[in-house]
């Protein structure tokens, strides 16, 4: 009897041994998943894409590549990643799963993917008279014509002008004017307008033709 209990025992150590082991032999198995990115440019040569999508496929892991086209994240032995860009054809890898190191690296060239899109008929207007001829020649009911009468009406195309927000480039055009007033400035004081005879004679004009007097809004 003590001698299959020892049997027993020793059986079951054994056992719980194997499985130990087999467990970490199944361990997934963390590796660094680096590479670059590259594609053919205009003269066959290859270079550098940057910004490209390296994502693992079914995650929110990955990176984007820099400007060298390099990237570099934590990834898992056999999982599939994926290689994206506007432009591109998309491409899918797997990170083998019998791997002997904890670095895995890629070198990913990506080809162009050319799309046909859809016929576009573009109608363009000489003027913008032409296109409100055009516009109020459409067959449409009294009250849409009378309300684009108004909307093209002069004084009200002047408040949309001065009340609409510039856009970025016309932002931008103003900030780099703006800076390159103040660099010639530097060190010194800038000229005030109230000294200058071309402001006051502008200011006068504008007075003498009324533009400051109170306009009627309702006409």
């Amino acid at each position: 009897m003590y001698h299959k209990f020892i049997a027993i025992l020793l059986f079951t150590v054994f056992s719980q041994h194997l499985v130990v082991g087999q467990h970490k032999n199944d361990l997934i198995k963390v590796v660094q998943f680096s590479g670059m990115v590259f594609y053919e440019d205009d003269n066959g040569q290859p270079a550098p894409l940057p910004y490209t999508n390296v994502a693992v496929m079914g995650t929110s892991r990955g990176a984007a590549a820099d400007m060298d086209g390099f990237f570099s994240f934590v990834a898992l032995a056999g999982e599939t990643v994926v290689f994206s860009r506007i432009g591109f054809k998309t491409v899918e890898i797997k990170i083998p799963d019998t791997l002997v190191s904890d670095q895995y690296k890629w070198i990913q060239i990506m080809t162009e993917d050319n799309i046909l899109l859809p016929e576009a008929i573009i109608m363009p207007w000489p003027s913008k008279e032409h296109f409100k001829q055009e516009f109020l020649a459409i067959d449409i009911s009294d009250e849409l014509r009378e309300n684009a009468e108004v909307n093209l009406a002069e004084e009200k195309m002047k408040e949309i002008r001065h009340s609409v927000p510039v856009d970025g480039r016309e932002t931008t055009s103003i900030v780099i004017k703006q800076q390159a007033t103040d660099y010639v400035y530097t060190g010194q004081t800038k000229p005030q307008n109230i000294f200058n005879p071309l402001a006051w004679k502008k200011f006068i004009d504008a007075w003498r033709r009324g533009d400051f007097k109170k306009k009627d809004k309702t006409k």
